[in-house]
């Protein structure tokens, strides 16, 4: 498949989705992982809590593995190291702040696994097997997010991580874009970068621009503020409790993922000069047009603190007609139906929702297509490679890219194996192979298959619900009593009650069609009578349900009895 003298790209997530960002890179003979992150459930996933990468590809070469970099602390980039790093048992690199968060998020899922972290900032270099990988400092939505030159013999790579160039970030250094010219005049073979924003025009904006939105939009407000935002977005928090302060009023912060974050943020320098915080029980004892709460739950989870404030069921923050919500964030694809409930439940309470459609009160933290230019003007890579988008966004990249006078452009999917330079000849990097990658969850315990048997029929049975055939046979195939059926999920009583009828004697057709030999054999009892079973339930209701046939074989003593 490859040579151990190639430099490969190897995207296990991310690449065709937003989020469960795991990459991996490979040069003689040793493997370097960028990221290892979780994705969220959508609504095609009851019961699942969170998604990981598939890692059997990377699992069964682990002692080549010299190590996993993170290039930030997003859940999408460093959410699946407490479910999945047991497969790997390979250093972990990152910034301060990264790293600050990853100890609190495994304290937390209760994994405290002997990791070695080690921390590592920008401008730093690390020999890691046969790579040197330097971080280089950017701006994003999160401190201390990283890209990372990512050099070895056969050339260098700038994998970008999530970034944009914001002159006023509010936490934390700019993009050093004179370190980035620098390396991009040292020579850059291929830039493995974030398409996220690859279809939205101009600049994205400053840090800046949402605290004076959010300013304003508080000093509007006559009553209790609300603000949601994502609890890694500490530059956002500390803007929220700047806009507060203007405004004469108090903050509460109320979630365990925003404490941990601003907890995290401290350990490491930031944040050092905040206010007194309101605690939770105290909220109520302060006038409603003179507090602001910090919140979680822009997503829509329903175990979130905004969920169960729209619903009116938390325990310490009570909204009321008149009270202002704002949502200081963006929707990832996908959750789009779980935030429309939870705004809608404020918006039938007559509070006031203001999202970034309503005034300026988030911005994006990933680089718009002017900055993706400008970006592509300092590295001048040979080749570029889309990563972190959907297609649409990948392919808008790859044009960009194209009309950067980038040499060559290729668009991966999670799996594709990428030659990017080799021995053999060749003069344009290509893709060679594609290797097995999926979706996977934790339950209990244990990492699963989302597309497993046992996954697929809970699906089946939310969607279809569930029959169930009891048959009582004698030891030469006959039915000694009528087939009992019941269902579960698929009508309501009067419907069921014709289904049951129904299903009952398509069982006794289908078995009396039976020969005698196959009705001996329970696999085909089952076998025949399910199929009736669902036969029935498409015909009348349309739907595909689970179908469960017990068979109980009885002998004439049996059927007359014990005395």
């Amino acid at each position: 498949m490859y040579l151990n003298s190639d430099l490969l790209f190897v995207p296990l997530g991310g690449s065709g989705e937003i989020g469960m960002n795991a990459n991996l890179y490979h040069y003689d003979g040793s493997w370097l992982m960028v990221d290892l992150g979780i994705s969220f459930p959508d609504d095609s996933m009851p019961g699942i809590d969170v998604v990981l990468p598939d890692l059997s590809f990377i699992e069964q070469r682990r002692d080549s593995l010299a190590g996993l970099v993170l290039t930030h602390g997003h859940e999408d980039h460093l959410g699946a190291i407490p479910y999945m790093w047991s497969q790997l048992g390979c250093p972990v690199y990152g910034s301060a702040f990264t790293l600050a968060l990853l100890r609190r998020k495994l304290a937390e899922n209760g994994r405290q696994m002997d990791i070695p972290l080690i921390e590592v900032g920008p401008g730093m270099v690390s020999e890691i097997g046969p790579f040197s990988v330097e971080m280089v400092g950017l701006t994003h939505s999160i401190p201390d997010p990283t890209a990372l030159a990512i050099r070895c013999d056969a050339g260098t790579v700038l994998h970008t991580g999530d970034w944009k160039f914001d002159p006023a970030p509010g936490l934390g250094d700019e993009t050093d874009t004179a370190r980035l010219a620098q390396i991009g005049d040292e020579g850059v073979l291929a830039m493995v970068g974030d398409s996220t924003n690859a279809m939205v025009e101009g600049r994205t904006g400053s840090e800046a621009e949402a605290e004076a939105g959010l300013r304003e939009v508080i000093a509007a407000a006559t009553s209790r503020v609300a603000v949601t935002c994502f609890s890694s977005n500490v530059a956002r928090i500390q803007s929220i409790i700047r806009a507060a302060q203007a405004n004469d009023r108090s903050v509460a912060v109320v979630g365990r993922a925003l404490k941990r974050a601003i907890s995290a943020a401290q350990e490491v320098g930031y944040l050092r000069d905040l206010p007194d915080f309101v605690p939770e029980e105290d909220i109520d004892l302060l006038p409603r047009n003179n507090i602001v709460i910090i919140c979680t739950g822009t997503q829509g989870e329903p175990r979130a603190a905004m969920a169960k404030i729209a619903a009116g069921a938390h325990e310490s923050v009570k909204l009321e007609k008149g009270d202002t919500v704002v949502y200081s964030s963006r929707q990832i694809p996908g959750n789009e139906p779980a935030i429309a409930r939870v705004q809608d439940a404020l918006i039938r309470r007559r509070i006031n929702l203001i999202t970034d459609e309503d005034a300026p009160v988030h911005v994006s933290g990933h680089p718009s297509r002017d900055e993706m230019v400008e970006m592509y003007g300092l590295v001048k890579p040979q080749i570029a490679i889309p990563v972190h988008g959907t297609a649409r966004h990948l392919v808008a990249h790859a044009e960009l890219a194209e009309a950067c006078q980038v040499r060559q452009t290729l668009l991966p999917d999670n799996g594709t194996v990428i030659r990017l330079a080799g021995t053999g000849g060749e003069t344009k990097a290509s893709i060679i192979d594609n290797v097995k990658t999926g979706a996977l969850t934790h339950e209990k315990g244990k990492i699963l298959e989302i597309q497993s048997d046992m996954m697929r029929a809970r699906r089946r049975m939310l969607w279809n619900g569930v029959v169930t055939a009891s048959l009582v046979m004698n030891r030469d195939g006959g039915l000694c009593a009528v087939p009992a059926v019941s269902q579960t999920g698929i009508s309501d009583d009067s419907a069921a009650t014709d289904y049951v009828a129904t299903a009952s004697l398509a069982i006794e057709d289908a078995l009396a069609g039976m020969g005698r030999a196959a009705r001996r054999d329970d696999a085909n009892v089952e076998e025949i009578a399910g199929q009736a079973l669902r036969r029935v339930a498409r015909s009348m209701f349309g739907l595909r349900p689970v179908a469960h046939v017990h068979i109980m074989r009885v002998s004439e003593d049996d059927l007359r009895g014990v005395a």
